[in-house]
């Protein structure tokens, strides 16, 4: 199975890497000065599953269909990304988006049809360096696939089978939209903690009200889930408690690590649409509002300069 990797930062270097060197048809689509650094330099995984240094297959534009394309791009890059896929995606080819979130399927849907489009979530600790290098910060390499349709069985059969390779024991799951909203829950949640509070949750731990606070951005997004019918499993809503309540931990969201290092964010695909869930369904959000407002007007800051 011909598998092409929209990019080859943290998540799709990482996974799409394995592959790779597990002997998978892996093409990565990426922009001209990535190609060069990885023709030169070569695709480079730091992890505790074994560092690897190797050269794969890299395209700076797409001319054919591919058996599956998979996204790994941040949000705010998803319109440029679909035009660069859109040749590589035939009559037969799946589309699965790694990226953060669920309003990025409604674009996807509306350009390639529901029926190409299936669901995949990534859950690893990952990390692009300046100096291209891809380090893995910790055992979680987690990378599922699901049917979004009955008719996309049999392709994300072979997709599970072509992931195989990469050794990380990829997941084909039959109730890939509620994997999709416990993450979302849990993603949406400790962004909004960690970049409203400006610290790793070991420091809000240590604020009076920090527990709660955390909580309470648990309880507003995990009932946005559960007005869709999509309630958080319980264990998902205890991984989530115990990455935002433990105390002396220095876990902070991605999202954070973006906004320190001046860069964009995801906020809006993030905070913005699960806020917006909230106000359609008639949920009070006070947590969420303020931590998406504290976003946008950093944003509004980074914007000016």
């Amino acid at each position: 199975m011909r598998l092409l990797m929209l990019g080859a930062g943290g998540i799709g270097g990482y996974f799409g890497g394995r592959v790779a060197a597990g002997g998978g048809d892996v093409t990565f689509l990426v922009r001209p000065a990535r190609a060069e650094r990885i023709a030169a330099e070569g695709l480079k995984i730091f992890s505790p599953h074994g560092d690897v240094v190797l050269k794969p297959q890299t395209i700076t534009e797409a001319r054919d269909p591919f058996d599956a394309v998979l996204l790994s791009c941040k949000a705010y890059d998803l319109d440029s990304a679909i035009q660069a896929i859109t040749p590589a995606v035939g009559p037969d080819t799946l589309v699965v988006p790694l990226l953060n979130g669920l309003r990025h399927y409604g674009a996807l849907d509306a350009r390639f049809g529901a029926e190409r489009v299936a669901g995949g979530l990534a859950h690893i600790p990952v990390t692009l360096k300046p100096d291209g290098s891809i380090v893995h910060m910790g055992p979680l390499q987690r990378l599922i696939v699901g049917l979004r349709s009955k008719g996309q069985r049999v392709r994300c059969e072979a997709l599970h089978a072509a992931l195989e390779p990469g050794g990380f024991r990829p997941i084909l799951s039959q109730t890939i939209e509620q994997a999709m909203w416990d993450k979302y829950v849990m993603l949406a949640a400790f962004a909004g903690l960690t970049c409203l509070m400006r610290a790793p949750v070991g420091a809000i731990m240590q604020a009076r009200d920090g527990e709660a606070i955390a909580e309470g951005f648990l309880a507003e997004c995990a009932a946005v889930a559960e007005a869709t019918g999509r309630r958080p499993t319980d264990k998902a809503l205890g991984e989530a408690r115990a990455l935002m309540t433990t105390k002396g931990s220095s876990a902070t969201a991605s999202m954070l690590r973006d906004l320190e290092g001046g860069g964009r964010t995801e906020h809006d695909h993030l905070l913005g649409d699960m806020l917006e869930r909230a106000r359609g369904a008639g949920i009070a959000a006070p947590l969420l509002t303020v931590a998406f407002a504290h976003m946008q007007a950093q944003e509004a800051r980074r914007e000016a300069g």
